[in-house]
């Protein structure tokens, strides 16, 4: 069992960190007085929960998190500076900050490095979530002591129905598009209008004709999906976009 230290300051250690190519070093106070902060920490870079799903999901949510009084959103772990930046670049994580805890000594403070030498990993961190407010423990997530790399309280969206009971996450959206096509351009319109973000997969850079054609039985262009769901083209979107009472119209003169 890990030991829960809500209410408690978090430690005085000092970060060893990369900017411009010098180096940066961070205190505990340069990265948490004053501010809000959420904290998420896992046991490696590169290593396959924390790269798809951990750090995925937080950096789509830093919006959601900052309309709710959150000044930053902060991964850590026991990794140094370099490799952590590498890590930020190929997860195109530009909306969480690395923070990399190189020596452990954050994490050992907090009572969560633990050891995976069976990995060849040495001294990591455990998974865990917080929230600090002013470099006070407000709220800790820290995932089970069990076998293996358990991951079910310290994702992102637990930490905003903590922030926001009534918190509802924002629209997963892709558009599959191809290359001048003036119903790609109208949909992407629609969709900035409607303030919704969403991810472009353009044919035969992110995708072929093949691709399409397994997920759905049209082969016009664009092809939009929201959670799950294939709305179709332009027109389909405004329909939908419409029901939902998201199209934005002129104002009555």
């Amino acid at each position: 069992m890990f030991n829960n230290i809500e209410g408690k300051r978090v430690p005085n250690v000092t970060f060893r960190t990369r900017r411009d190519h010098n180096w940066v070093d961070l205190t505990t106070d340069d990265v948490f007085k004053g501010k809000s902060v959420v904290i998420f920490s896992l046991p490696g870079a590169f290593t396959p929960t924390c790269s798809s799903a951990h750090v995925p999901r937080y950096n789509q949510l830093v919006p959601s998190f900052e309309s709710r009084g959150i000044d930053e959103v902060i991964c850590v772990s026991v990794n140094d500076a370099f490799v952590m930046d590498e890590w930020k670049r190929a997860q195109n994580a530009d909306r969480v900050t690395f923070l990399p805890d190189g020596n452990g000594d954050f994490t050992d403070g907090m009572g969560l490095l633990v050891d995976k030498e069976d990995l060849g990993f040495g001294k990591r961190s455990w998974r865990y979530s917080m929230l600090v407010r002013d470099g006070v423990v407000e709220k800790m997530f820290i995932e089970p002591d069990e076998p293996g790399d358990p991951f079910h309280v310290s994702d992102a969206d637990t930490m905003l129905k903590y922030l926001d009971p009534e918190a509802e996450a924002p629209l997963d959206v892709a558009v599959f598009s191809r290359p001048g096509c003036p119903f790609c351009a109208k949909a992407k319109g629609l969709l900035n209008a409607a303030d919704l973000e969403f991810e472009e997969l353009v044919l035969n850079r992110d995708y072929t004709d093949r691709t399409l054609r397994a997920i759905s039985e049209e082969l016009t262009f664009p092809q939009v999906f929201i959670d799950g769901q294939r709305i179709g083209g332009a027109d389909d979107l405004e329909a939908w976009l419409d029901k939902k009472g998201l199209v934005s119209r002129p104002a009555a003169a």
